[in-house]
């Protein structure tokens, strides 16, 4: 099970504990330390509702992360460490499936690639029955997930009922490390390279690389980068470093370091551990560029963050892509995250970073992670090698800004209706299309969707409880069709085709596609940009 921690850090990632072990530390207590200690003994004694020590001790760290007014700090419990580490790196020890419950049934829905249940034979579709010794059909997928994992190089038995078999068929499988990769990739019609990167996780950089020797022949590419919450400083940077010249500066971070590291590692004497030291450093191009002629778009949104904002900050710096969507969410903060005793994790902000012009994307916020009141007007603008003015007032400003679709009222209607009659209309949806997509492996056709198949479905709802009115209102046999073919797509491993139909309803995406099919070259896209003379994003120039 993946647990979800909002935007992910600008990270760089700190294996030694902190340095309040520091024998120098140890040895000169101050006097809050002293009456911290003493009064956490006496709440421990002699109160009248006298809390554990271990929750006086919680108490106390929780209270100096909220003095930080730092939104982006916080502590992590060995069990939120260890998803934590999942969700930044792709990293796992299992054997490579993804499980969703379907039909009441734990289905396999994805097998990953060189991993042990691809080498094994475990197939999309298979229906794992048994784990171990345990009976697991009636099973969640938590109760799975947890039961498979385990160390690496340890054995897990799996029984799995397969169409064609009358009794489950026995896999013996040996756990490793598994990487769930952050790129996927298609070619849309017209021949336009699309490549969507959900995270900025370990090795990401390399799956970028490999995605564009696989479409060394498109006309176009298209990077979706909407949704991104970022991930890892140094991924962020070789990322970029696939698109730009070497010697480019790629980002610069100003950042807090350890007073007394820093003084250790220049040779000098012990520093005052309150005295800050800041550390500026620019980070450069080291590679040659992959594909320098190839036109780039890059999409972003409200929800794109951090590392993912270092790529597409770079790229706009340096035309060498059009941005296209919505003000990127503006988290130009550098994260330490420090390993403590006993599984535990610290995270906080230590310092900020900048594109390649100079450009501070970071947009100041509440502790309820709320904008602050700003002035747009009042913020300096800074000007690429063409000419063109970028505004830096935090986060990315699109070249062309286009706002995502949104559901329409009656679109609404359905999902509160289906809600109220206790329809779970998202895991329907999954079922109807996972079958559909067996159906057309099975005859070696592409993703598709006939009138009688969404018939049937539509069926289907109305003899579960959802009234056939709500189902026949305008526009929601579209919609429903529509977000069964993305679906269908989706369940064949088909990126290129489930962008395609993703396009039905996606202005951003459709927008990017025009634009690459009617310009032929960077510089031509940056000049019709310029020439629409985005609301609050790029102009002049050229």
């Amino acid at each position: 099970m993946r647990r979800s921690f909002g935007s992910l850090a600008l990270l760089l990632a700190v294996a030694h504990p902190l340095h309040g072990q520091d024998r120098r530390t140890q040895a000169n207590s101050t006097p809050e330390a002293e009456v911290f200690r003493q009064t956490m003994q006496a709440l421990s004694r002699m109160a009248m509702v006298a809390p554990s020590d271990s929750a006086l001790w919680e108490a106390g760290i929780r209270g100096m992360i909220e003095s930080l007014h730092d939104p982006y700090a916080s502590i992590f419990t060995p069990v939120e460490s260890e998803a934590w580490e999942e969700e930044t790196t792709g990293n796992y020890s299992g054997i490579g499936l993804q499980i969703t419950l379907l039909n009441n049934q734990i289905t396999v829905t994805a097998v990953f690639r060189a991993t042990p249940a691809n080498d094994a034979g475990l197939q999309v579709g298979d229906v794992i029955v048994g784990v171990n010794e345990h009976d697991a059909s009636a099973w969640g997928t938590d109760m799975a997930a947890d039961s498979i994992r385990g160390p690496v190089g340890t054995d897990v038995d799996v029984r799995i009922k397969r169409a064609g078999f009358d009794q489950p068929i026995p896999f013996q499988i040996t756990r490793a490390e598994v990487h769930v990769p952050a790129v996927s990739y298609g070619v849309l019609e017209g021949n336009i390279g699309y490549a969507l990167l959900d995270r900025v996780a370990r090795n990401a950089a390399q799956e970028m690389d490999a995605a564009l020797r696989e479409l060394s022949g498109a006309r176009g590419l298209i990077i979706d980068l909407r949704r991104n919450p970022g991930g890892f400083l140094d991924e962020s940077l070789m990322l970029a470093d696939i698109f730009l010249e070497p010697g480019s500066v790629l980002a610069s971070t100003s950042q807090r370091v350890d007073a007394g590291n820093l003084a250790s590692r220049e040779g000098g004497a012990p520093l005052d551990a309150g005295e800050p030291r800041m550390s500026v450093e620019s980070y450069r191009d080291r590679f040659p560029v992959r594909v320098p002629d190839l036109p780039v778009v890059v999409l972003v949104d409200r929800f794109t963050a951090s590392g993912a904002e270092i790529l597409a900050g770079a790229l706009q710096d340096y035309d060498r892509a059009l941005v296209i969507g919505e003000r990127t969410f503006g988290k130009g903060l550098v994260q330490t995250v420090m390993r403590l005793p006993y599984g535990r994790r610290l995270r906080f902000t230590t310092g900020e970073w900048q594109t390649p012009l100079g450009r501070s994307l970071h947009r100041a916020r509440d502790m309820e992670m709320r904008p602050l009141e700003e002035d747009l007007d009042t913020f300096p603008r800074v000007t690429t090698s063409s000419g063109r003015e970028l505004l830096a007032a935090g986060g990315i400003f699109p070249d062309i800004e286009v706002a995502d679709d949104t559901l329409t009222l009656v679109e609404r209607d359905l999902l509160r209706i289906a809600g109220e009659k206790e329809v779970p209309l998202g895991l329907r949806l999954a079922e109807f299309s996972f079958g559909v997509a067996k159906e057309l492996q099975a005859a070696g056709e592409d993703p598709t969707l006939t009138p009688e198949r969404l018939d049937d479905f539509l069926q289907e709802l109305t003899d579960e409880g959802i009234p056939r009115a709500a189902l026949d209102a305008d526009g929601v046999r579209d919609w429903l069709g529509w977000r069964a073919r993305m679906s269908i797509a989706q369940r064949m491993d088909q990126v290129g085709r489930e962008a395609d139909f993703r396009m039905e309803r996606d202005p951003v995406l459709r927008e990017a596609a025009r634009m690459l099919t009617s310009y032929g070259s960077q510089t031509a896209l940056l000049r019709a940009a310029a020439e629409r003379a985005a609301p609050r994003g790029a102009s002049g120039g050229f």
